[in-house]
């Protein structure tokens, strides 16, 4: 009887003696994951990744005024340059140049070029948004009494039952008019020529103006204002539109 107990017995304990050993070895062994997953979880803050939940959500508007700067570049041979760009830019149209230069003098880090780019971005938003009816983006890019305007149009639009349908085809042509600095306000004249498919339908979805099917020309005069009278002000890079008209 005890001999039976002593053979079970030490079956048993070589078991689990076997089974401490095989864990020690699992447990005891890192592997390709995990490292992958320490580095991910001490990664510095630097190393992040920047793609993450919101992320698709932000629309990034061309920078109007901005560009880059070499780090060891000579601040005055950058404003050399950036003198030269701007009459290179104006060509022809010295009244241009100089207002150009008169905002340039004011703010050094203007840039015809990225302006004009800005401004076509925000040509095209502030189109389609007031076809949709898309006041919080209206009154993102318009200055108050711009937004006034707009904003009314769309509730007496709304208030008949209208809709707007509408595709933005493109910008065919856009050109600086003007450019002006007055009392520290930057003030810009651009006239787009763009390419819209839009028809206005009744509340019962007829259309009672424009043609889905047609593409027509648009011309459009706006003016868009930045104030950077002081260096604070020019912290702030938005431009907004303040004017529209007619062309002549």
């Amino acid at each position: 009887m005890d001999d039976k107990i002593n053979i079970i017995t030490l079956i048993a304990l070589i078991v689990a003696v076997v089974a401490i050993l095989k864990l020690r070895s699992v447990l005891g062994r890192r592997t390709d994951d995990d490292d992958t997953r320490v580095n991910q979880r001490y990664r510095k803050p630097d190393q992040a990744e920047e793609i993450g939940p919101g992320n698709e959500n932000v629309v990034t508007l061309p920078n109007m005024h901005t560009q880059d700067k070499p780090q060891d570049s000579d601040p005055a041979t950058m404003r050399q340059e950036a003198r030269e760009r701007i009459k290179a830019f104006a060509g022809d149209n010295k009244v241009l140049g100089q207002g150009m230069l008169e905002i340039l003098n004011k703010d050094e880090e203007f840039n015809p070029d990225n302006f004009v780019k800005g401004a076509r971005h925000a040509y095209e938003l502030i189109v389609t948004a007031f076809a949709e009816g898309n006041r919080a983006e209206l009154k993102k890019l318009l200055h108050p009494d711009v937004y006034q305007s707009f904003e009314r149009a769309i509730s007496e639009r709304e208030s008949r039952g209208e809709l707007i349908d509408q595709s933005f085809v493109g910008i065919e042509k856009s050109d600086v008019l003007e450019a002006e600095l007055n009392n520290g306000v930057a003030n810009i004249t651009m006239r787009f020529l763009s390419q819209l498919i839009s028809a206005t339908r009744d509340k019962d979805g007829g259309i009672i103006s424009g043609d889905t099917q047609r593409i027509k020309e648009v011309t459009d005069i706006w003016t868009f204002s930045r104030d950077i009278s002081t260096s604070r002000a020019r912290q702030n890079p938005n431009w907004k539109l303040i004017a529209t008209q007619a062309p002549h």
